[in-house]
């Protein structure tokens, strides 16, 4: 009869070995392996909100503006006339009819003035009528009096001899060196209220000079 070898000793049996395998795999699987720790995910901070751009510098600056000319005032002509003279205006204007305006003016200069013109804006007739004279029935009458004529032109611009639109001009025929003239304006009222106008002393298109060397150009209030 044979016999079964025996095994040497602390040799396992085949089903321990399986046994002690299997949990040696078990234990194997149990083995913590560590998990890599997250890196932490960066902050990003809020982007500063826009803002409105700043404005640099001051102000911007007002230019001036020009002073407007006061009502029925009138353009400088671009020729002068260096003469001098000396000027007076006389209002005598009631307030509810007519009257006159005295215009004395003196040649200062030792030269004879061909023509001296008076001018004013032709506006002025919408409150102020001014005339050489005053209409009458006799001026006009057949058979009357020879109509004597003292101004030289009485013209509403523009004229044919330069005389600018919206202006009225009373030439007063000439004036010697050191001669005076005195001119009466006849008025009559057709409007309401206090009135002021430029006057303007020219020889024929030519502005005179006032004794300060300033342009012949007078402001005349009529209350």
């Amino acid at each position: 009869m044979s016999r079964v070898p025996e095994r040497p000793a602390g040799a396992l049996r085949p089903g321990r070995w399986l046994a002690v395998t299997a949990a040696g795999v078990s234990m194997a699987g149990c083995v913590l392996i560590p998990t890599p720790t997250p890196s932490p995910s960066p902050i990003i901070s809020p982007s500063p909100s826009a803002t409105a751009p700043s404005v640099s510098g001051s102000a911007a600056s007002v230019e001036p503006t020009a002073t407007p000319e006061p009502p029925l005032s009138l353009a400088l002509p671009q020729r002068r006339d260096s003469r001098r003279i000396a000027v007076s205006v006389d209002p005598n204007v009631s307030a509810d009819g007519g009257g006159e305006i005295v215009v004395t003016v003196e040649n200062l200069s030792d030269r004879r003035v061909r023509e001296l013109v008076l001018r004013w804006a032709t506006e002025l007739d919408q409150t102020l009528f001014l005339a050489p004279f005053r209409a009458s029935q006799q001026r006009i009458a057949e058979g009357g009096p020879p109509l004597i004529q003292i101004w030289t032109k009485w013209v509403i611009g523009p004229g044919e001899r330069g005389e600018p639109a919206g202006t009225t001009s009373l030439g007063w025929g000439p004036m010697l060196e050191g001669g005076t003239l005195t001119i009466p304006i006849q008025v009559t009222r057709t409007g309401p209220g206090e009135v002021a106008f430029d006057l303007q002393i020219l020889s024929t298109e030519s502005i005179l000079t006032l004794q300060g060397g300033e342009p012949a150009e007078l402001r005349v209030n009529v209350p």
